[in-house]
């Protein structure tokens, strides 16, 4: 269970369907230059009216170089349709998350990037890290269990603490060697206590998770969420940024309109990545707004836990972590 399952629960509940029932407290429409994606794939497999019919593979794979791939899991099989992201190195094989997909479902993510990275696999140590600890980010962890050349780091803080060695978190930045191929480790809790972003110095990529998507991101810890999304601020203004891009996407291709929680077609989905310009824009929206807030921007939305909420996601935590 993760905040979104928690958040429709509360929903039936209460009887709000989408953060649509809920009034915002801020509308932010000025988000800059109109932005070009970075990458030549448009349209997802973001599945069908009728999944009962649906016909489309388990996952799609986006190759944006020879050693870059993103893969996102079909809207029919799981509505989260969580994106993966696959980062080679000469030495080191990076995944970052492992979807919503279990193993014993009939689906290993184990054996499909074996066959999607093919050669270029070797012997090469294959390391598996999560954006943060929600069950639609580890539950392929399992097809990686006793593989061979596989690290895997679960999602629980203790393990991830203990792998990079933070002395300092959230301020401690850690670094990882892929072979020449560097990334950078930037803890940004918010979303959840442990959640990570990972800068590509080779891409100039900025991967957030479920920090900053294109979609409603709902916020458990609004003080942690602001700071870290200044964190992210500062670390983009000495550092060049191409492209930020999160887990998913739920918002459409016109200003402020999302698909609500739950929807299993979206045909006319937003770009996957997002500028710069949006993260400078919500830092200097949340240096306004010290008390929870929501607020509802062109590209995404901002969504404070509540109350409830929160007590439910700590009682699953507690069992999960």
């Amino acid at each position: 269970m993760d905040n979104r399952i928690i958040a429709i629960t509360v929903s039936l509940l209460f009887g709000c369907n989408s953060v649509a029932d809920v009034k915002a407290d801020i509308f932010v429409t000025n988000m800059g230059p109109q932005y070009s994606t970075v990458i030549s794939k448009n349209n997802w497999i973001h599945g069908a009216a009728d999944c009962n019919s649906n016909t489309d593979p388990e996952i799609d794979v986006y190759k944006h170089n020879h050693d870059t791939i993103i893969i996102r899991q079909n809207k029919c099989l799981t509505y989260e349709a969580p994106f993966i992201y696959v980062l080679i190195g000469k030495y080191k094989v990076l995944i970052l998350d492992t979807g919503a997909i279990k193993s014993d479902d009939g689906f290993s993510l184990y054996t499909s990037l074996k066959e999607t990275i093919g050669k270029k696999l070797g012997d090469k140590e294959i390391l598996v890290l999560h954006s943060h600890g929600h069950s639609d980010h580890y539950q392929g962890d399992s097809s990686f269990t006793n593989q061979p050349n596989v690290t895997l780091i679960s999602p629980k803080m203790a393990d991830v603490h203990r792998y990079f060695g933070f002395k300092n978190w959230p301020l401690e930045l850690k670094e990882i060697e892929l072979g020449g191929r560097n990334l950078t480790i930037i803890p940004t809790p918010g979303h959840q206590e442990e959640s990570i972003t990972i800068y590509d110095h080779q891409t100039k990529w900025l991967l957030t998770g479920d920090t900053l998507y294109p979609g409603n991101i709902y916020i458990k810890d609004w003080q942690a969420y602001r700071d870290s999304v200044k964190r992210l601020a500062e670390f983009s203004k000495v550092h060049e940024i191409e492209a930020i891009f999160g887990s998913h996407i739920e918002m459409k291709n016109k200003p402020g309109q999302y698909y609500p929680i739950g929807s299993t077609y979206q045909p006319d989905e937003v770009s996957l990545d997002m500028s710069t310009e949006s993260l400078h824009a919500l830092n200097a929206e949340l240096r306004k707004t010290p008390k929870p807030s929501v607020l509802v921007f062109d590209g995404f939305i901002i969504q404070p836990m509540g109350v409830l909420q929160n007590t439910l996601s700590n009682i699953v935590r507690w069992f999960t972590q």
